[in-house]
């Protein structure tokens, strides 16, 4: 099954504000591998890798993010689609679920 990678970086009002524990949540429930982490610009940036259809369904929830969440843009920085295995086991990092760093 071809896999889609996808780095993404999140802007607006979205740290203090569970914005990663939801985030984590969502990705469990899509079955996406990958971690995300508040990043010292204020933004939440992280890496997913699942189909194309999870991945989808995973950035149509960035774009919204939890209720206390007000999500200005959301920027892909990578956006690869039928990933090759090297390319995920770089951007994982070691991941084997989806996990919050911080």
């Amino acid at each position: 099954m071809s896999q889609n990678l996808i780095q993404f970086k999140v802007t607006g009002d979205v740290q203090g504000v569970n914005f990663r524990s939801y985030t984590q949540k969502e990705a469990q429930k899509l079955g996406l591998k990958g971690h995300v982490y508040n990043h010292d610009d204020s933004s939440v940036q992280g890496v997913a890798v699942g189909s194309a259809e999870q991945i989808k369904q995973f950035q149509s929830f960035l774009s919204k993010g939890p209720s206390a969440a007000d999500v200005h843009n959301v920027e892909l920085l990578q956006n690869d689609q039928n990933a090759s295995e090297e390319d995920i086991k770089k951007a994982l990092g070691g991941s084997t679920g989806f996990e919050v760093r911080r």
